[in-house]
């Protein structure tokens, strides 16, 4: 199938299909700075063989579950032979969003409210948005803030916020099996021709903190355990 280059990403090109789908392809590159591995920085900072697969795999685990249980993703098929993930074309909200789910007050979350929390405070799986955006620090909206603004409507964010806590009880609950425990993960969604909610990008170790026997485990480190015999 004939395959256009529509969009070269830090972590992962996009292609156009004659299907309509699209078509990611999963690098080896990573964000970081001076070398190390960073998934909050916003520049690549290094390449780690490898690294591109486990994060297609871990996807393919996750979205294949998260189908299962009835919440829409983007996710058709993956080829890992070839590192590609073919997926649903969506709209991604304002000129993108990200979503944390947080099960415990760490990170900037503590930063910002170490007033009236302990570090490592449980939470009740409490959903924040970021609009993404290098130059201003990912600035927090809120769900008013994201109507106000035309981002999204009201039923968009309130899909948003109960997919995002139900898949987080999905991730949550595979890891806590093998021994590991989600602080916090991070997830982008898009919207279909008819703005049904979908979750999209990747579920992959960069995008969560696990922490195993109170330490924190590395994202490679992670994909290692997690695919462990």
């Amino acid at each position: 199938m004939e395959k256009k280059l529509v969009y070269t990403g830090k972590t992962k090109d996009v292609f156009a299909l004659e299907n309509g789908n699209y078509l990611l392809k999963f690098k080896d590159d990573c964000t970081g700075k001076d070398g190390v591995f960073d998934p909050g920085e916003n520049s690549v900072g290094l390449t780690i063989d490898g690294v591109g697969d486990v994060n297609l795999r871990m996807s393919i685990y996750f979205f294949e579950k998260v189908n299962a249980a009835g919440i829409k993703t983007h996710f058709i098929s993956a080829d890992l032979n070839d590192t590609t993930m073919e997926v649903l074309p969506a709209k991604v909200f304002g000129k993108g969003l990200e979503v944390i789910c947080r099960k415990k007050a760490v990170g900037s979350f503590f930063r910002r409210y170490s007033d009236y929390c302990e570090e490592g405070a449980d939470l009740p799986s409490y959903v924040e948005t970021t609009f993404k955006n290098d130059e201003k620090g990912d600035p927090l909206v809120t769900k008013d803030g994201l109507v106000d603004l035309g981002v999204m409507t009201g039923e968009q964010y309130d899909a948003i916020k109960e997919m995002t806590q139900k898949i987080t009880a999905i991730v949550a609950d595979d890891l806590l099996e093998k021994g590991l425990v989600l602080y916090d993960i991070k997830f982008e969604f898009g919207y279909d021709a008819d703005g049904k909610v979908m979750l999209i990008d990747e579920i992959a170790s960069g995008n969560m903190r696990v922490y195993k026997d109170g330490k924190y485990i590395e994202p490679m480190a992670l994909s290692e355990l997690f695919f462990a015999k």
